[in-house]
């Protein structure tokens, strides 16, 4: 039986977003975050040593990072679904999935963690407007830029068709995060089509029922 450790309010929602598109049975275990930090419980490391979320195991075989999940999880029980055939789409496909985590996420970490640090209780409280400042220097002559050329990539791949690599796939689930993340900490009125998606996939009954067992996803203080 494949089991989701599921931390509240993370990746790992969109993992039981593509277990609801196979239509696959499934445990969930639910951890909550720390209420300071926001960091995963440590007993999470007794699944895998990061302990990190999302993990699965599926028996003896324990799956760590989205990535690795969802391309575990389509080609072992997918049956062809969710994966393009043509080259191109295929080719796109596989763009995307990786381009999520690695090129798009990690600006948006960032900016979370740049926004936190002045606020840290372990910050000492005469150097928070210098801490601040520094911030947000960084955050407008260097994140927010980096953000938009992204945001304004994708928006162009979107502008022609619903989806990120053709028909509805995998891609688009494992896209699904770090949009869903870009809404909460950057002013999405300056791009329809990246919005359009958001509304599509939302609205898909699989998007639902992950929602209703995993809870929505909130924005990070």
């Amino acid at each position: 039986m494949l089991t989701v450790h599921h931390l509240e309010n993370s990746r790992s929602q969109r993992i039981l977003w593509l277990l609801e598109e196979l239509e696959l049975d499934y445990d969930l275990k639910f951890y909550e975050r720390d209420p300071q930090t926001l960091l995963a419980p440590e007993r999470l490391k007794a699944v895998h040593p990061l302990g990190k979320s999302p993990v699965i195991t599926d028996g003896e075989i324990t799956v760590a990072e989205s990535g690795a999940i969802i391309e575990y999880l389509v080609e072992t029980y997918g049956q062809g679904r969710l994966v393009p055939t043509e080259p191109d789409n295929r080719r796109h496909y596989r763009y995307w999935l990786h381009y999520a985590e690695g090129s798009l996420m990690p600006w948006l970490v960032m900016k979370l963690v740049f926004g936190r640090l002045p606020k840290s209780p372990d910050m000492p409280f005469f150097l928070r407007p210098v801490a601040k400042k520094i911030m947000n220097q960084a955050q407008t002559q260097f994140l927010d830029p980096q953000l938009q050329t992204n945001l304004d990539f994708i928006e162009a791949s979107l502008q022609d068709q619903d989806w990120l690599a053709g028909d509805f796939s995998a891609a688009d689930i494992q896209m699904s995060f770090p949009l869903e993340t870009a809404s909460n900490r950057v002013d999405l009125d300056a791009y329809p089509h990246i919005q359009a998606f958001l509304q599509r996939y939302q609205a898909r009954p699989a998007y639902q029922r992950a929602i209703a067992k995993g809870g929505a996803l909130e924005p990070l203080a």
